[in-house]
């Protein structure tokens, strides 16, 4: 009996041998996976794989605490999806009046009717306000923004009517007067 009994000693001991063999070597080619996914430089891939090699657990341990975050993947999808937010950022337009969002094409503003835009009088493309030459065809554009949108509101506010009335009769040599609608008198 004390045969067997050793015999089945050393065959329990073998088999455990076998089992921390196989599991050290599985624990090396995790840790080589692993860090191929996570590192493109070879050294660090290398200086990994040896850390487990040779201190087993606690390389591993070891490898956990200074492997990097993030897989290469995790990394490149992340990058991707912070390129996408800040160019859907940058194609954003807003109204300066009531910072609602426009669209790149627009003139005015569907919610406060502000002028953001105007056309080039010769090829009729949408222009920055403060742009005095269309880049699309060269055309100079006059006159300036402030000025535009000025002569645009008072035009607005003053009846056809009136406007005909505030313009003297000696002929185009004098320059039109621009009359308030507030000032022309009650009918």
């Amino acid at each position: 009996m004390p045969q067997n009994l050793i015999l089945l000693l050393q065959a329990f001991v073998a088999l455990l041998g076998a089992y921390f063999l196989i599991f050290w070597v599985a624990l090396v080619l995790w840790t080589a996976r692993d860090v191929r996914r996570r590192s493109r430089d070879v050294l660090v891939q290398i200086l990994a794989v040896l850390l487990v090699l040779f201190f087993h657990l606690a390389g591993l341990l070891l490898y956990w605490v200074l492997r990097p975050a993030e897989t290469l993947a995790e990394s490149y999808e992340r990058s991707l999806e912070e390129e996408a937010l800040l160019q859907g950022l940058e194609e954003r337009q807003a109204c300066p009046n009531c910072k609602q969002q426009v669209q790149p094409d627009f003139i005015l503003c569907p919610n406060c009717q502000t002028q953001i835009k105007r056309r080039c009088p010769a090829c009729d493309h949408p222009l920055h306000l403060r742009w005095e030459v269309c880049p699309y065809c060269g055309q100079s554009v006059a006159p300036p923004a402030a000025e535009a949108a000025d002569l645009a509101v008072v035009s607005a506010a003053t009846p056809p009517d009136l406007a005909e009335a505030a313009e003297p009769a000696t002929g185009p040599a004098t320059p039109p007067v621009l009359v308030e609608a507030s000032a022309a008198p009650a009918e």
